[in-house]
């Protein structure tokens, strides 16, 4: 069962999501919430796959709580403004639902959660990996892709599997695999763990403030406390001058 978390500050716009979700088969409502914070509380205790989740709510917005997560679930957006439909895709997004929509629109983007859920969880096992000189392979989505190892701007891990941002390539290539075994098979001098759910190209680094490293393709990555000494340690060797 695909566990579903509604939330949505309207009561009857709660329900109906809710009610909605009752009636995908695949899906299992773990919590109706009011508020991002009331779903934050739950995430805390139960696993979730996916979050339908409105974004103009009071204690804090739907999109900036989906950014706030570590490791997001499946994302579907059900909102009555139009005006966040770019930035929802931004962050993944896996549909996005204007309000007022009905079961059908709803069905819409329910397949589409099955078929991502599906996709990754169907595999008993870990996809091979089969490197050679600067090439790499992937399964997903029930093919074999090839892929630069250069053009890898960073691999996200999400959970039980990994998105692989590739440059050029308009949407990340989601792989089951663990971040171990890809960090143990990307070449340590041109790739680096900055965060547990962090792989980088150190070519693609732009700068590093903060606690931050900006990447070429514009997105601002965290670095965690446990990568922090070694990826200064590393910084420090390619230092210029003082």
């Amino acid at each position: 069962m695909i566990r579903c978390i509604a939330i949505d500050d309207e009561p009857l716009a709660l329900r109906q999501i809710s009610q909605y979700v009752k009636n995908i088969p695949e899906f299992e409502l773990v919590a109706s919430c009011p508020s991002a914070s009331a779903a934050r509380k739950v995430m805390e205790e139960k696993d979730v796959d996916v979050l339908f989740v409105d974004i103009n709510m009071p204690d804090m917005n739907g999109m900036d709580f989906v950014k706030s997560l570590e490791n997001p679930p499946m994302i579907v957006f059900t909102t009555a403004y139009s005006d966040y439909a770019v930035e929802g895709f931004k962050v993944d997004a896996v549909d996005y639902l204007l309000k007022p929509f009905g079961m059908e629109d709803f069905k819409r983007a329910a397949s589409k959660v099955v078929r991502l859920y599906q996709m990754v969880h169907s595999p008993k096992e870990e996809p091979a990996l089969l490197p050679s000189d600067d090439t790499i392979f992937f399964k997903t989505d029930y093919k074999i892709v090839r892929v630069e190892m250069g053009k890898i701007v960073y691999v996200e891990g999400m959970s039980e599997y990994l998105k692989i941002h590739v440059e050029g390539v308009e949407s990340p290539y989601v792989v089951l695999l663990s971040m171990k075994k890809l960090e143990d098979t990307l070449p340590s001098e041109k790739f680096r763990r900055i965060h547990k759910s962090y792989i980088i190209n150190l070519s693609k680094i732009v700068e590093v403030s903060k606690n931050r490293v900006l990447l070429s393709t514009g997105e601002s990555l965290p670095i965690g406390d446990t990568y922090r000494d070694a990826f200064n340690e590393y910084l420090e060797s390619k230092f210029l001058g003082r």
